[in-house]
């Protein structure tokens, strides 16, 4: 059982679990929450194109953290 608490005490894990990296990602999820939100409110293409572009933008963003997360 000792192991188990070793396993978990490394520096990858210790640099996964920082705040900042979740931080990241849920500040990701609110911009793809905005640009989908955007997408539907309006009827114009202009708005549907800048809406698209903040949703990957968005997705960009949380994938950053993702991977932030797995490179530690």
């Amino acid at each position: 059982m000792e192991n188990n608490e070793l396993k978990h005490n490394t520096e990858s894990m210790k640099a996964a679990n920082q705040p900042g990296i979740y931080k990241l990602i849920i500040f990701g999820v609110v911009v793809c929450m905005v640009g989908t939100y955007l997408r539907f409110a309006h009827d114009s293409w202009q708005m549907s194109l800048v809406s698209w572009i903040i949703l990957f933008i968005g997705a960009i963003i949380a994938i950053k953290g993702v991977f932030k997360i797995l490179d530690a």
